[in-house]
């Protein structure tokens, strides 16, 4: 029996899209599994095309996400219009177009991902494989590195494996047998000490101030903890305090909302247990999906409003009343 599933007909169909005439740019909403995935499929390319480069529309600002870039030598660049005029093809990797603006006014020739994918939203590509099934996306690029016969070296493996780590939370949330064959595979060939360097850079110093903040506006209701924390600099924080909180024993849900520039944004978590906040990723949609973007998975989800689609409403009473918590 394979130890992968065997892709060989959707691997040649992937390869005709290669040409060595081409330059192509992989697209990511950085985070550990979007870099991983971004660095197998610039992997894959190599040698077929004339040029690769990765992108990345967010600000990275997280410091296992700094640190993995750093030690790992991912050579990727802020987008910017100017960017994308140098380039002929373009590939997405653990995101979907509707995901991001900046998505929006591409064409990608590829797609791969593991979000589900939202109904009304189709994904559009010349070739595309979506697996919310899987845990992580960098288990979808170690299978397709695998059927190529690609061994990855030692940054490639170790940033594959740090995604895997990473979006399953060290296999705590939503994963497959898959998900566990990739991370056995990769770290035979990972650098164990790089994967401790990332992993222990979780905090930033000016971020204690915004624990502080949490701390003394925490709303608790319903065996769940919210907190509305004003303007962020920073959007990261509201995922590091999300997450945070979960980790309390009478807590098996978290929201943290706050405010980046004229954007309201909700970071939801839960025990992925408790009936009541399970398929959490359909409650975000259903709740803020009428004005804004929300989606995720069973355990973890994200909306985003721009405050002038909620007028004449203040945004903490906005999303008091959007979950009920009144």
């Amino acid at each position: 029996m394979a130890y992968f599933r065997q892709l060989d007909t959707q691997l040649a169909t992937l390869q005709k899209l290669f040409d060595r005439d081409q330059k192509w740019l992989i697209m990511v909403n950085a985070d550990p599994d979007a870099l991983g995935s971004a660095m197998a499929l610039k992997r894959i390319m190599s040698y077929r095309v004339a040029d690769v480069g990765i992108s990345h529309v967010n600000e990275v600002t997280r410091p296992d996400n700094l640190s993995m870039i750093r030690y790992l030598n991912i050579p990727t660049r802020r987008f910017t219009p100017a960017i994308a005029e140098q380039y002929d093809k373009f590939a997405l990797v653990d995101s979907q177009p509707h995901h991001h603006k900046n998505f929006e006014g591409l064409h990608f020739s590829i797609v791969l991902d593991h979000h589900p994918q939202v109904e009304g939203k189709p994904v559009q590509a010349d070739y595309k494989e979506i697996k919310p099934e899987y845990g992580s996306n960098c288990t979808l690029l170690t299978e397709y590195l695998h059927n190529l016969n690609i061994r990855p070296g030692k940054l490639l493996a170790t940033a594959l494996m740090y995604g895997i780590k990473s979006d399953t939370s060290s296999f705590e949330r939503s994963f497959c047998d898959v998900d566990v064959k990739a991370f056995r595979y990769l770290s035979k060939h990972a650098d164990h000490n790089l994967i401790r360097k990332i992993v222990r850079s979780e905090f930033r110093l000016e971020w204690l101030e915004y624990f502080s903040l949490a701390f003394s506006k925490l709303n608790i209701k319903k065996n769940g903890a919210h907190v509305y924390l004003g303007e962020v600099d920073n959007p990261d924080i509201l995922v590091i305090l999300a997450d945070f909180f979960l980790r309390i024993h009478e807590i098996v849900w978290s929201t943290v909302a706050g405010v980046f520039g004229d954007t309201l944004i909700v970071i939801f978590r839960s025990d992925g247990v408790s009936r009541d906040v399970r398929e959490l990723g359909k409650k975000a949609a259903a709740i803020f999906g009428d004005v804004g973007s929300a989606g995720g998975h069973a355990a973890m989800a994200r909306a985003e409003v721009k405050l002038g689609d909620i007028p004449g409403q203040d945004p903490e009473r906005f999303i008091l009343s959007r979950l009920g918590l009144l």
